[in-house]
């Protein structure tokens, strides 16, 4: 998923699309994506101001508050980390094994580091797995991107 999601792009993703789902259950597919298909697009249209190439512009926390960003996401090896920049300097972590099917709060204020991510279940879904907790180790660095 790092991979894909930031190491085999040059610069940015415009659009994540469901080919992200390849080779998943087609059911799966059906539920997420509501039976519609769509690719990924990445941001290769920029034409910077002075003429150069685009580069990719790496967040760091001094000045990601510069940038207005809402949300940073650290993909660690045991999840996905949350982090509501508007609260917090980190945040829960979404197992990897937790259901794709669950339903979260985009609540800004509910994604603290000391509480589990917040699902909201939904009646049609089965109950979540638990969230690793943030007692977690966390890595020395992360990738923040624009929600």
């Amino acid at each position: 998923m790092a991979r894909h999601l930031i190491d085999d792009v040059p610069v940015g993703w415009e659009t994540l699309g469901t080919d992200l789902l390849d080779g998943a259950p087609a059911e799966l597919v059906t539920t997420l994506a509501r039976g519609r298909r769509w690719p990924s697009s990445t941001l290769d249209h920029l034409n910077p101001s002075n003429g150069s190439l685009p580069t990719r512009v790496t967040i760091t926390h001094e000045h990601a508050a510069d940038q207005n960003l809402q949300w940073g996401y650290v993909l660690r090896p045991y999840g996905i980390e949350v982090i509501s920049l508007a609260y917090e300097d980190s945040g829960p972590v979404v197992n990897w094994n937790t259901d794709p099917c669950s339903v979260f709060t985009n609540c800004a204020d509910r994604w603290t580091p000391r509480s589990p991510a917040p699902v909201i279940v939904p009646a049609r879904t089965a109950p979540t797995r638990t969230a690793v907790s943030a007692t977690t180790p966390k890595a020395e660095t992360g990738a923040v991107r624009r929600r």
